[in-house]
C-alpha cells in the first residue's frame, strides 16, 4: 500500500495511462514483457482504475540485436509505440526521452528485465487519484542480492546523504509521475542526467509503494559494475558541491599540520635535535602529492560537467517514431491477446 501523505480531497478522475520502457539489446525478454504489460492493461481497464487502454512505450536504445524488429511488429499489432534512438545514449536519456514523448494523464517507467512488479501499478494509480504527484515504487527488501551489493547499496545511501543529495533509499526508476511533475521535469534542461536526483528535486505532493524484488525474467543484466559506479558518482558530482568544500577542508587542515610541523622543526633545530631521514622528506612529499592528485581529479569532474553543458547538446536524438495507432480494445475484438503479441518461441 502506499505511504506518504496525500490529499484527502476526493479521488481524481480516472486517468490515462502510459507504461514507458526504455531497451538495449532485449530481445530475450521483450515478448515476455509485452505480455505481462498486455494482462496489466486488462487488469487496470477490468477494476476502473484508468479511462482508457494504456499506452505501452518501448524506446530502444541503439539495440544491437532483434529488439527493434520485436517493437515494430508489437507496433503493428497493438497499443505500442516504438522510439528508436540514433545510436546508444544510455540507460538515462533513453528514459527520458521516452517520458518526453507520452501524453497520458500519468506515466510509469520501469525497466525491460520484469524485476519490477507490474502488479504495482495499480497502487500507484490508486496513490495518484489520492492527490500524489510522484509515487516511488521501492524494493521492501534486498534478500534478493548478494551481500557486497546490499553493503555497497547501503554505503552509497549512506554517502549521497553525507554529500548533500538526498534520494529515496532502494528506488531506482519504477515510479508514476504525473503530467504536472513531468511538465516541471522537461524544465531541467542538464545534460549531465541522473533522474532519480532530478525527480526529487521536482518536490510536489508524493509517496512510496512498496514491492518484492525478482530475478531477471530471461537475459542478462546492463549495467555493469563499472556502469554502477559512474551511475553512482553522477549521482554524487550533479547534485552537491560538497566534495569540492571537503577539498578545501582538507586542504586547510594540512596546512595547519604543515605549519605545526614547521614551528617543531625550528623548535628541534633551535634545541639541537633534529635528525636527518629519508622517510621524513618522502612519505609528506607522496602523501601531499596523492592528495593533489584526488583533488585535482575531483575539480576535473565538476569542470568536465561545465563543459558538457555549456555545449548545449542535445541529450538524445530519435532516429525513428512509430506511435500507436490502434486502442487495445479495437485489437482485442479481433483476436485474442496472445495472438497480438509476437510469440516467445520466435526469439532465438
Amino acid at each position: 500500500m502506499p505511504d506518504g501523505v496525500v490529499s484527502v480531497a476526493p479521488l481524481r478522475a480516472r486517468p490515462t495511462l502510459a507504461i514507458v520502457v526504455p531497451c538495449f539489446n532485449e530481445e530475450a525478454v521483450l515478448h515476455t514483457l509485452l505480455a505481462r504489460l498486455a494482462r496489466l492493461n486488462e487488469d487496470l481497464l477490468a477494476s476502473g482504475r484508468i479511462a482508457e487502454p494504456a499506452e505501452i512505450i518501448l524506446v530502444d536504445d541503439g539495440s544491437g540485436d532483434a529488439t527493434w524488429e520485436i517493437i515494430t511488429s508489437a507496433h503493428l499489432a497493438g497499443p505500442v509505440t516504438g522510439i528508436r534512438l540514433s545510436r546508444n545514449h544510455g540507460h538515462q536519456r533513453a528514459l527520458l526521452a521516452g517520458l518526453m514523448q507520452a501524453r497520458a494523464d500519468v506515466v510509469v517507467s520501469m525497466d525491460a528485465d520484469l524485476q519490477d512488479d507490474p502488479d504495482v501499478v495499480a497502487d500507484m494509480i490508486d496513490a495518484y487519484r489520492k492527490g500524489a504527484e510522484i509515487v516511488y515504487g521501492v524494493r521492501a527488501s534486498r534478500a534478493s542480492d548478494s551481500r557486497f551489493k546490499r553493503w555497497t547499496a547501503r554505503g552509497y545511501y549512506r554517502l549521497l546523504a553525507m554529500l548533500g543529495t538526498e534520494l529515496i533509499p532502494d528506488h531506482a526508476d519504477f515510479r508514476l509521475m504525473s503530467r504536472r511533475a513531468l511538465a516541471a521535469l522537461s524544465g531541467f534542461e542538464e545534460t549531465n542526467l541522473f533522474l532519480r536526483g532530478l525527480v526529487r528535486e521536482i518536490g510536489f505532493a508524493s509517496c512510496t509503494v512498496h514491492y518484492d524484488r525478482t530475478c531477471r525474467t530471461a537475459g542478462e543484466s546492463k549495467y555493469s559494475l563499472a556502469k554502477m559506479l559512474a551511475l553512482a558518482f553522477e549521482g554524487i558530482t550533479s547534485f552537491s558541491v560538497r566534495p569540492l568544500r571537503i577539498i578545501a577542508l582538507v586542504g586547510c587542515v594540512i596546512a595547519a599540520l604543515a605549519f605545526i610541523m614547521a614551528g617543531y622543526s625550528l623548535f628541534a633545530w633551535a634545541a639541537g635535535k633534529t635528525l636527518s631521514g629519508w622517510t621524513s622528506v618522502v612519505v609528506p612529499m607522496y602523501l601531499l602529492g596523492g592528495l593533489h592528485l584526488i583533488a585535482l581529479g575531483v575539480i576535473g569532474e565538476y569542470v568536465g560537467k561545465i563543459y558538457h553543458e555549456t555545449k548545449r547538446r542535445p541529450r538524445f536524438i530519435l532516429d525513428e517514431v512509430r506511435p500507436s495507432q490502434r486502442k487495445f480494445h479495437e485489437v482485442a475484438a479481433q483476436v485474442q491477446v496472445s495472438d497480438v503479441l509476437p510469440a516467445p518461441s520466435k526469439v532465438a
